[in-house]
């Protein structure tokens, strides 16, 4: 019987890992994204993102400005607000269930795709 050498035990060690591990949030693509903002966001947060969409006057507190890049909830507890995860529960779930503005609405109507496209949107809005 024969011992695998170091590389095939890396590479073994690699493939468990990667089959083990929590899953996490695939990079989503800014341009899908921007047709998800532009059908559920672009109303609070404006086309651009600056928070200045054409309901936002209406609103108190106002909305995000997404060009700042400014996140301020840690839904998951891990001392970083404003992670993919963070953003991922403010989307599905609403701002309210985080102790921030019912105006944020939950999107549980969006898949796990459209909310990771809509994140990288979201996150290349900042100048």
């Amino acid at each position: 019987m024969t011992t695998p050498n170091s590389g095939t035990r890396l590479a073994l060690l690699v493939a468990l890992a990667a089959f083990i591990a929590p899953a996490t949030a695939t990079a989503g693509d800014p341009a899908a994204g921007k047709a998800q903002f532009d059908l559920y966001c672009f109303v609070c947060h404006g086309m651009t993102g600056k928070g200045d969409g054409p309901v936002a006057p209406t609103l108190n507190p106002p909305p995000r400005d997404f060009t700042v890049g400014e996140f301020v909830f840690d839904t998951d507890g891990d001392g970083k607000p404003g992670t993919d995860a963070d953003l991922q529960n403010v989307i599905t779930k609403g701002a309210l269930a985080f102790g921030g503005s019912e105006m944020m609405a939950p999107w549980p109507v969006l898949t796990p795709e459209q909310v990771a496209d809509l994140i990288a949107y979201v996150r290349s809005l900042k100048q």
